[in-house]
């Protein structure tokens, strides 16, 4: 999915303007028994009520492409005959108003999902009359191409609050408050099926994960039945241990200032020039980088046999993944230096009298834990 279409779904996902009749949910201990299931109308609820909940739901279409939202993808054996590909669609098609189907998906929830606390599994179902989007991206509010059908399913902690003295009106005094139980932003959570093209795509769904560390890979398997995916960190490491494991001796700063600077360049372009489609880098643009920059073509040729290895044949990457736009770090087992990426041409190594240095300029101000210190000409 396109970021304009997830955000297309996300304003579509309030009180007023979503077709979501109820919100079902079912309440999980943290031994992992059911405490309560509930089904609630949108309609009779306060609003105020209404309106957390909706929020809860919208929170799984939050976050970075790549990062925090994940293209899942169905084989097209599943989508034609699989268990977890029928339940998800039966989920959808009856609104989860099937009973059956609906206890189903919580046993495979409560079976992959393991928590410190309890949680709670929240779902809903809506249908999007998708307007029409003429040529000219004019949105025409009277026309419509096709109803999307989905669900939307978000899981949430459920945490104790902590004791707190809290003002009573009718005695105008603070006392001791009750802990309760309390609902938190979702840590996990899916929209099935996807929203490609503004169109209904049966042969994806979209996974949400609030920590881009964690590719929640039983639960995956449970929903989904589809092989674990990279998280971003996970990329980021990859990609570092490709670079120096494959360009060896002549992985240089000089390289990796060059990967790091073109990387990040072209994130900045992709931004400015606001095209729809994601931004993705595949092994040909890193090894025009490392070509240009002097690498040899044995290097370049381990370097594209190791980038098929550790990522997949022809599998592209989010930049983002790879690269801190923000932080330039340089390490020694005793020694991290940080420096303003936009500024790396600051740093420079040396061998002098057959010592390896890194060396930085300091021709501006420099403190020393906070302390301005002036470095002296040599006499």
């Amino acid at each position: 999915m396109k970021e304009k279409e997830i955000g297309e779904i996300r304003r579509h996902t309030r009180r007023d303007r979503s077709n979501m009749t109820a919100i079902y949910g079912c309440f999980v201990s943290e031994g992992k028994e059911v405490i309560s299931k509930f089904r609630l109308s949108t309609g009779m609820m306060p609003e105020n009520e209404s309106e957390k909940y909706f929020a809860l739901l919208k929170k799984v279409l939050s976050g970075s492409l790549g990062r925090n939202l994940i293209d899942i993808t169905f084989r097209t054996a599943q989508v034609v005959d699989s268990p977890e590909h029928k339940l998800l669609t039966q989920l959808k098609d009856s609104q989860l108003k099937d009973e059956e189907a609906l206890d189903s998906f919580y046993g495979k929830v409560m079976e992959s999902v393991t928590m410190d606390t309890a949680y709670l599994i929240l779902i809903g179902a809506d249908a999007y009359d998708v307007p029409f989007k003429g040529k000219d991206d004019h949105v025409q509010a009277d026309g419509s191409s096709e109803i999307y059908r989905y669900i939307l399913c978000a899981i949430c902690p459920v945490k104790l609050s902590k004791a707190a003295l809290e003002y009573k009106a009718e005695i105008k005094e603070f006392h001791d408050s009750a802990i309760t139980q309390v609902l938190n932003a979702p840590v996990l959570g899916f929209l099935f099926p996807a929203f490609d093209g503004r169109s209904t795509n049966l042969y994806n769904a979209l996974l949400y994960s609030k920590d881009a560390g964690d590719n929640h890979e039983a639960f995956v398997s449970a929903i989904f039945n589809t092989d674990p995916y990279q998280t971003a960190k996970e990329q980021k490491q990859s990609f570092e241990a490709l670079l120096g494991n494959a360009l060896e001796e002549e992985c240089s700063l000089d390289i990796v200032q060059a990967v790091h600077s073109e990387i990040g360049s072209m994130i900045q372009m992709h931004k400015e020039s606001k095209v729809d489609e994601p931004l993705m880098l595949g092994k040909e643009e890193v090894k025009a980088v490392l070509q240009q920059n002097g690498v040899s073509e044995q290097a370049l040729s381990k370097f594209s046999v190791d980038y098929d290895e550790a990522f997949g044949f022809e599998t592209q990457l989010h930049p983002k993944n790879v690269i801190d736009q923000k932080k330039f770090e340089i390490k020694t087992p005793d020694v991290t230096i940080k420096v303003n990426p936009e500024r790396s041409d600051l740093i420079e190594t040396r061998v002098i009298g057959g010592v390896k240095y890194i060396l930085i300029c300091a021709d501006e101000s420099v403190e020393v834990n906070g302390v301005s210190i002036n470095i002296k000409d040599e006499t």
